[in-house]
């Protein structure tokens, strides 16, 4: 065994306290007419606030026992929007609107009722919303004074991005049906104001019989309206035509990630086939502005992901983040192409003890997988290596400063991050991959990563571990389950039952795993043979497991079985239960203890004591 700093709980460089607090997050930048709007999250105390940055001063407009989060699909997105001086929020407790003098306040109730909203928007006197109710959905919009709702549109099983003209008389929005999920088949509709106020029928301008996916409906100033589709492979900028759409110069690669949540901008149409947008090269982000013709003006600096776009005549702003810095709100000069973060960005270490990311690019299968490899900070040559799995699974990790993944390569882990086939980023056909394949390709390119990490000479293979939360917990069991390549793993509210699942999912994942795996009862074999509880006896290695006591997504109940088959058969597995957690942790002291608890679980079997 190699004598690694991973092998003593005594080495403690960076705490898994440190390396949680670190994890703020932004979301949801907004330019405003009074300065620039956008939702922090801190683990500390697990909740969303609002902040004002306005001449160089930034202050908190959240109040004390409120939370600005939306919980729309389950995902949310979209949960705050400025009205002239007036703040329109979700709040997380009740999932109602308030309404907030941006001046300051109390905020009062704007909506009552068991509905849900998100992707809030305004325009004038009215804030245009998602509304769900029960697992109905549908577009309205709200008086910002009385309250009062008009409905928008109806009758599509889901709804997002509802967005008005500069002049409020075109409005589009994407929609979508079951069993589609939104990156793989939508509508863009739009519909226009008539004389009398109403509006008239909407037409459907892209998607209709079409397998593409459509986001982020935009208007220019002049009320043309653009979108992004992936109908030639990535998701790319397109514009408003006679007869439908036709593409903008871009590059061939996603512009957005897969819409999970609500909300979302990573591209603004400036009229004339100009626009500002990011976009995914080998993985990393790329941020330019792109003119009517020749090639875009490179804005990316040091960063390499970048959400929330916005822009004004003097500057770029952004949330972006790197591989030595954490989220942080920016503003980059057009003219000098120089950055000011205005909030954020602060790394928990040393730029020199920061593990960078590189690109991993391997074979597996029949195609290849992609990544990221950090190697461990301690010299060893061939140190132990955790593969983390990203839940989703059509979601995606990045190559940005993650104080987990440091948490690891600090105590002389080297890690693998993994964009597994199905995941977004890498187009069309990457993300297809994972169709009827769930628990088969995913595992696979797991344990390929291994392999070729191992032919390169950068880690031990005898020491590979396994870990990720949901969706990644399957792969990870699966993986245990029908490979022999990992000597222990470790499973965040993994899935071990997908049938369980199935039945006990929401509405916008209601299809999902048909999609997956396939229809439960007509492929009963399918799921019979990538269920990880019924071949618990084939996994031989220690497991241990974290599991929220308040998860109704993956229940308790799965993963106490889980454990009990894998004990009965005389398995070393351990689980750590949390009574006041969900699906995913939030609170700060759970997450800290979930990190420390994996990590000296993974210290007992390189010592063997498992």
């Amino acid at each position: 065994m190699n004598e690694t700093p991973a092998s003593s709980p005594r080495a403690e460089p960076f705490s898994a306290s440190l390396a949680t607090a670190a994890g703020v997050d932004f979301a949801e930048l907004q330019l405003t007419a009074h300065g620039l709007l956008w939702n922090e999250y801190r683990p500390t105390d697990a909740s969303c606030r609002i902040w004002h940055w306005r001449e160089g001063q930034a202050h908190c407009l959240t109040p004390p026992g409120f939370s600005a989060r939306s919980r729309v699909y389950e995902y949310g997105g979209g949960a705050f929007c400025l009205s002239g001086e007036v703040l329109v929020f979700v709040n997380e407790s009740d999932q109602q609107l308030y309404r907030q003098a941006l001046a300051g306040g109390a905020p009062k109730a704007l909506t009552q009722g068991e509905c849900r909203y998100g992707d809030l928007h305004s325009h004038g006197d009215q804030v245009l919303a998602v509304e769900e109710h029960a697992k109905q959905h549908r577009l309205v919009s709200i008086d910002i004074e009385s309250g009062r709702q008009h409905l928008l549109a109806a009758g599509a099983d889901f709804y997002a991005a509802p967005t008005l003209s500069p002049n409020g008389q075109r409005l589009a929005w994407i929609e979508w049906d079951r069993p589609h999920q939104p990156w793989t088949c939508t509508r863009l509709m739009l519909a226009e104001r008539l004389a009398n106020g109403t509006w008239g029928d909407p037409r459907c301008v892209a998607g209709e019989g079409e397998q593409e996916s459509l986001q982020q409906p935009r208007f220019d100033q002049h009320g043309q309206l653009y979108c992004l589709s992936d109908r030639q492979g990535f998701w790319q900028p397109w514009a408003e035509a006679d007869h439908g759409l036709r593409p903008l110069p871009s590059a061939a690669a996603d512009h957005a990630p897969a819409p999970w949540q609500l909300g979302g901008c990573t591209w603004i149409p400036l009229g004339e086939d100009a626009w500002l947008g990011t976009w995914t090269e080998h993985g990393f982000g790329r941020l330019g502005l792109h003119q009517s013709a020749g090639s875009p003006q490179d804005f990316s600096g040091g960063y390499s992901r970048f959400r929330s776009l916005a822009l004004d005549e003097q500057h770029l702003y952004c949330i972006a983040a790197s591989p030595i810095s954490p989220s942080a709100v920016i503003a980059i000069a057009r003219d000098t192409h120089q950055v000011q973060v205005l909030a954020g960005g602060v790394a928990p270490l040393p730029a020199e003890r920061i593990s960078r990311p590189q690109t991993l690019c391997y074979p597996s299968g029949e195609g290849q997988a992609h990544g990221f490899f950090y190697t461990a900070m301690n010299g060893v040559s061939r140190p132990p290596l955790v593969v983390f799995i990203h839940g989703g699974p059509t979601s995606a990790c990045y190559p940005m400063l993650d104080p987990r993944i440091q948490f690891w390569t600090q105590r002389g882990f080297a890690v693998a991050d993994l964009n597994y086939r199905g995941s977004s980023g890498y187009g069309r056909a990457y993300r297809q991959a994972l169709h009827l394949r769930w628990g088969e390709v995913d595992v696979e390119d797991a344990c390929a990563v291994v392999a070729y990490l191992d032919q390169q000479g950068l880690i031990d293979p005898q020491q590979a571990f396994i870990r990720g939360g949901s969706a990644g917990g399957y792969t990870t069991l699966c993986a245990l389950a029908f490979a022999k390549v990992f000597c222990a793993g470790a499973s965040l509210y993994g899935v071990s039952e997908p049938v369980a699942l199935a039945r006990a999912t929401h509405k916008f994942e209601g299809d999902y795993l048909d999609w997956l795996i396939g229809d439960p009862e007509q492929d009963n074999a399918r799921y019979q043979a990538r269920t990880p509880l019924l071949h618990a006896d084939k996994i031989s290695v220690p497991v241990v497991f974290f599991q929220g006591e308040l998860d109704a997504v993956v229940v308790p109940e799965q993963t106490r079985d889980m454990l009990k088959a894998l004990q009965d058969q005389g398995i070393a597995a351990e689980a750590h239960y949390y009574p006041d957690e969900r699906h995913g942790f939030r609170k700060a002291s759970n997450q800290a203890h979930a990190l420390e608890q994996e990590w000296r679980f993974y210290c007992k079997v390189l010592q063997g004591q498992h």
